[in-house]
């Protein structure tokens, strides 16, 4: 997909952020010890990728936050008629990075360069290891193209270390049962990537990361645990969330927290759909252009050259022209 040009390092650049909202004494929370405290909120951005319109959050800055994500959009939600042209983005290259892919609602088409050609539907978690290099184009599902309804769902993107950027490119898809649930009368979840109190997905990465999906009915108050050393943030799907007692998020906003505490602690007073994710960041150099994110402008050179000298693979071939 189409991206920013050069991050350099940590900083943050040209970030959106919103002002919290203080909460009354009344609020569902109170500031526990172990607790983290909020950084910032920042504001989502609306943008277009190909024909699919997204809300953008992040892309290659906060890395102090965010890392190891690198990335963060969610794409519609969009109606979608029967026999509707499909929404798409053509054959682009990634290397460096591993896009991951997860659908609320509808289906999805991707094919690439390493000759895989997958369904993902509602549900479904893709990764797309793309290493030292590889293509692939995406596309609304065949059975989403077929009776219509909704595209819904998250691209989302994990910087490789620097020890793996030059591995071989893979391709995944997983399905729920792969995945771990919590279903308590307050709140549910998935857990996609990592584990949230005894629940463990069984899906497997190169480095500690989590991704939760979790929903929450009003009045629900959580407290969940995380490494004091990884980072860790929210985006709010739907409703508002409060945290520490006295910030409060709306729907399509991104809590950044600071490290050096143990507990995420949210509470919802009307219903909450939100995800949490991150993981033990990576304290490398990030350098990013356009569908790479490397350590070095010399390796942003190098992907370049591959992807012109088509070691990445052949566009046309993987758009099916």
């Amino acid at each position: 997909m189409e991206r920013r040009k050069f991050i350099k390092g940590s900083a943050i650049i040209g970030a959106t952020v919103a002002i919290p909202e203080l909460l009354k004494a009344a609020s569902g929370l109170f500031d526990a010890a172990g607790a983290r405290k909020v950084y910032r909120i920042l504001n989502t951005d609306k943008t277009m990728v190909g024909t699919l319109p997204v809300l953008r959050a992040f892309a290659g800055d906060h890395n102090d936050y965010v890392s190891p994500y690198v990335f963060f959009d969610e794409f519609g939600p969009v109606k979608v008629n029967p026999n509707d042209t499909p929404l798409r983005v053509d054959a682009h290259p990634h290397a460096g990075v591993i896009p991951i892919t997860y659908f609320l609602e509808g289906s999805g088409h991707h094919r690439d360069s390493l000759n895989y050609d997958f369904q993902i539907t509602k549900g479904d978690f893709m990764m797309f290891n793309s290493g030292r290099g590889a293509i692939h184009m995406e596309e609304t599902g065949q059975q989403l193209y077929k009776n219509g309804g909704i595209y819904h769902g998250f691209q989302i993107w994990l910087n490789a270390p620097a020890k793996f950027k030059f591995t071989d490119p893979t391709a995944n898809v997983f399905h729920s049962d792969k995945m771990a649930d919590i279903k308590e009368k307050e709140y549910k979840a998935k857990i996609i990537l990592g584990q949230m109190f005894d629940a463990k997905s069984k899906i497997e990465t190169m480095f500690p990361v989590f991704y939760f999906h979790i929903n929450m009915n009003a009045g629900c108050k959580l407290s969940i645990p995380v490494d004091e050393t990884h980072n860790a943030f929210i985006y709010v799907i739907k409703g508002n969330l409060e945290t520490e007692g006295k910030v409060q998020a709306k729907a399509n906003q991104v809590i950044l927290f600071e490290r050096g505490k143990n507990l995420v602690n949210i509470f919802s007073s009307e219903g909450t759909e939100l995800l949490l994710l991150g993981g033990r960041p990576h304290n490398e150099p990030v350098f990013a252009y356009g569908p790479f994110v490397m350590n070095s402008e010399e390796e942003i050179r190098k992907c370049y050259d591959d992807y012109r000298k088509g070691k990445m693979g052949n566009p046309a071939l993987v758009n099916g022209k």
